[in-house]
């Protein structure tokens, strides 16, 4: 069962994947220290298809890649909030994480719930809540970015170098 994790309003790259460990672009040591300033047991807890919750202007601050990156690469699955830095938001979509972005969702989900997250048809249940929620369906080139893990690998999937 995947695990939320819930952060704020305001959650900056800063937070998300601090400075001082961005000697590296190799996802995996990004992941280890992925939110340590906020939550220093995040990365001995989350596991594959585990989902971040945050409030409003998440990713918000500089427009490093290695945050999404980070997220990405310590197996968070989806990252769910009521708003987006908007360069936060394109670089989620750029490395192939998928981002949701409801107020009502965000303020809904609670630790413990079991959320099922369909982006292609547009769908989110909390089975835990017995609630169900229509989420706005990425355009086909995003979808496509998200199939393919990222911009790159979409291009290349399209005859690219």
């Amino acid at each position: 069962m995947s695990k939320i994790f819930e952060y704020g309003d305001n959650v900056d790259t800063d937070v998300i994947i601090p400075a001082r460990f961005l000697n590296t672009s190799d996802p995996q040591e990004l992941a280890e220290y992925c939110m340590i300033d906020i939550d220093e047991s995040f990365n001995k807890r989350v596991a594959e298809g585990d989902i971040i919750v945050g409030g409003k202007n998440f990713g918000c601050g500089s427009s490093r890649e290695h945050a999404p990156i980070a997220i990405k690469a310590s197996g968070i699955k989806y990252v769910i909030a009521e708003s987006f830095a908007r360069i936060f938001f394109r670089n989620a979509i750029n490395i192939g994480l998928p981002i949701i972005e409801s107020e009502e969702i965000a303020k809904e989900i609670e630790d413990g719930d079991q959320i099922v997250v369909d982006v292609i048809n547009g769908k989110v249940e909390n089975k835990t809540k017995g609630k169900h929620y229509e989420i706005a369906k990425y355009p086909e080139f995003m979808q496509n970015m998200i199939n393919n893990d990222g911009l790159l690998n979409s291009i290349k999937g399209a005859g690219g170098r």
